[in-house]
C-alpha cells in the first residue's frame, strides 16, 4: 500500500481545485490510501469525497496534529498549499514531499508592473506536475464535489413558489474587490427575464436585503440560509450560475454548469478560471484597465477608489447573453 497525505488548508475554491489530484491518485496508483489535511472550517468541502480515505483537521494543537500524522506512517506528502504552515508540517514529518509552482514571481510582476510572464496553464494542471513522479496523469474529467444526502435540497419544500428553472447569483466573495457591487447586481437583475436565487454567506445578508429592497424582479433570497453542501445542491439544480471569482464558481464547474463569471481585481490569467465548466460558459471582465490586476487575491476596498474593474462592466450586454442562453434551454 502507498500512503499519501495531501495538504490544502483552505479555501473552498482552492480545495475543490485539488479534487482531480485526489481522484487520479486514488484511481491510478495501485493500492493507494489518500489522506487529506485541511482546516476544520473547510472540511465539509471534502467530507463526502469517496476518493479520500481519511481527513485530518488542522486545529490549535499543532503538536497533537503532528503526533497523529506521524502515527499514520505516510510514504509521501503532496503539498498543494505551499506556505509556512505546510513547511512546518513537512519539516516535522520527515517524509518525501512534492509540491507545485505557485508562480509568485510571475504574479508579482503582473500585479506590480503589468509584465505578463504567466504561463497559459491552469492551476489544476500545475498541481498534476506535483504527482508526475507516480506517472499520474490528468483524466480530464474535471473537478469533483460530492453532496451529503442530508444537504440535498428539495426545491418544492424550500421554495414552493418557484415554478420554473432558475439562475443562481452568488453575491458575495472572499474580498470586496472580487465581489459584484450592489449597484451592478441591481442593474443586472433589471435586465434579466428569469427567476434568480441569491446565495452567499452570513456576511452578505445585509447586501441581499438591499438587493430585495431595490428590485421588483422574481428573486429568492437564500443568503446566509445554506451551508456549503446545500449551496452546492442549489447550484447543481440551477440552469446557469452568475458569480464572481469565488469558491462557488469552482463548485459550479464540478457540476459542469454554464458559468457566467465576473472578474474584478483578479484576472483569469492567474490560472484559476472555471475548469471544464458547461460549454456555454463565459468570462466577463474589463480588459486593458491600467490598474488591473491590483492584487493576486483582493482588497477590502478599491486601492484606486474608483472600482472601474467592476463598475465599467456592460451589464446590459451581460444580461442579454444570459437571457439568450436561458431561452435556448427552453427550446
Amino acid at each position: 500500500m502507498v500512503k499519501f497525505l495531501i495538504i490544502r488548508f483552505s479555501s473552498i475554491g482552492d480545495i475543490v481545485l485539488t479534487t482531480p489530484i485526489v481522484r487520479c491518485l486514488k484511481n491510478q496508483v495501485k493500492d493507494s490510501e489518500i489522506h487529506y489535511l485541511i482546516k476544520s472550517k473547510f472540511a465539509p468541502v471534502i467530507a463526502a469525497n469517496p476518493y479520500i480515505d481519511k481527513i485530518h483537521i488542522l486545529e490549535n494543537n499543532f503538536s497533537n496534529l503532528i503526533h497523529n500524522l506521524k502515527e499514520e506512517g505516510f510514504d509521501y506528502i503532496i503539498d498543494l498549499h505551499r506556505n509556512i504552515r505546510t513547511f512546518r508540517v513537512k519539516n516535522r514529518l520527515h517524509r518525501f514531499s512534492l509540491t507545485f509552482n505557485k508562480l509568485n514571481i510571475e504574479k508579482w510582476l503582473m500585479v506590480n508592473f503589468k509584465i505578463n510572464k504567466l504561463p497559459d496553464i491552469h492551476i489544476v494542471d500545475r498541481y498534476f506536475k506535483a504527482v508526475s513522479l507516480f506517472s499520474v496523469t490528468n483524466d480530464n474529467k474535471g473537478l469533483d464535489f460530492f453532496i451529503n444526502n442530508a444537504d440535498e435540497i428539495l426545491l418544492p419544500k424550500v421554495l414552493p413558489k418557484l415554478k420554473s428553472r432558475y439562475i443562481i447569483l452568488v453575491i458575495g466573495g472572499g474580498h470586496y474587490t472580487k465581489q459584484i457591487p450592489l449597484v451592478k447586481i441591481i442593474e443586472l437583475l433589471e435586465y434579466l427575464n428569469y427567476p434568480v436565487i441569491l446565495i452567499g454567506g452570513n456576511e452578505d445578508i445585509d447586501k441581499a436585503k438591499e438587493v430585495e429592497k431595490f428590485t421588483n424582479k422574481e428573486i429568492y433570497n437564500l443568503v446566509g440560509k445554506l451551508n456549503i453542501g446545500q449551496s452546492a445542491s442549489m447550484i447543481n439544480q440551477a440552469e446557469l450560475i452568475i458569480t464572481s471569482d469565488t469558491g462557488m464558481m469552482h463548485i459550479a464547474s464540478a457540476f459542469k454548469k454554464n458559468i457566467f463569471s465576473v472578474w474584478g481585481n483578479t484576472i483569469p490569467e492567474f490560472g484559476m478560471y472555471p475548469y471544464f465548466p458547461g460549454q456555454f460558459s463565459e468570462i466577463f471582465e474589463v480588459k486593458n484597465l491600467a490598474c488591473r490586476p491590483c492584487s493576486k487575491i483582493g482588497y477590502k476596498k478599491c486601492p484606486k477608489k474608483h472600482f472601474k474593474c467592476m463598475l465599467e462592466l456592460n451589464f446590459k450586454n451581460f444580461a442579454d447573453k444570459i437571457n439568450i442562453q436561458f431561452r435556448n434551454y427552453e427550446q
